[in-house]
């Protein structure tokens, strides 16, 4: 279901605003769309849209992304393995996801060390996808800027929650209460003992929200 306007899921998922909004419409020259948004009017982004910018992303942060270059390689994969919207698959943890970024790596020219380091940060980010028994995407982990982002994540995002926006997991409180009450002029400890939680989900629910 439609969730999510382009800006509010560009902040979550720390990219431009026009990075994603080129990624869901195609508008850009010589671009093409690669993620179908689930609303066209305005243009409106459903948690398993969320998920297959997350995961597009680990393509954009060292390598910049070849919107057709991209295209091509998905449907590569997803014809060779007969997988529909592969970038939504827990596959991409298994042969989908190396035939993909074989082809994507072979298209875009990058060196050995390149599709090495590709191959690293796009296991990294699809460590932060949670698929359920039905192979479904069920939980997203977004990452948090000025956080150390390899321990266990604190920040969730998940549909069935807070209306598919990020909560302390925890305790399922949602960032953007708790960095309304620090502007209010709460204390972050005073929070943290607020909701039952440590001063550092509080810093990172706070960081979500207000870093971008």
């Amino acid at each position: 279901a439609p969730a999510y306007p382009v800006a509010e899921a560009a902040r979550y998922l720390r990219l431009p605003v026009a990075t994603l909004r080129t990624w869901v419409t195609g508008v850009a020259a010589g671009s093409t769309r690669v993620i179908q948004p689930a609303g066209r009017d305005p243009v409106m982004l459903s948690f398993w849209n969320l998920v297959e910018a997350h995961v597009l992303r680990a393509l954009r942060t060292d390598h910049g992304v070849s919107l057709p270059a991209v295209r091509t390689s998905l449907r590569y994969a997803e014809h060779e393995l007969g997988i529909d919207r592969l970038l939504l698959s827990p596959e991409l943890k298994t042969n989908a996801g190396r035939l993909f970024l074989d082809r994507y790596g072979a298209l875009t020219d990058l060196t050995a060390s390149g599709q090495l380091a590709m191959r690293k940060l796009f296991e990294s980010h699809l460590r932060r996808v949670e698929w359920d028994a039905k192979q479904f995407p069920v939980r997203l982990f977004p990452f948090v800027a000025g956080v150390g982002n390899e321990g266990t994540p604190t920040i969730a995002i998940e549909a069935g929650i807070a209306f598919g926006r990020p909560v302390v997991l925890r305790r399922g409180i949602s960032t953007s209460v708790i960095a309304d009450r620090i502007d209010a002029g709460e204390s972050v400890a005073d929070l943290a003992i607020d909701y039952e939680i440590n001063e550092a989900e509080v810093s990172a629910a706070v960081l979500l929200e207000r870093a971008a």
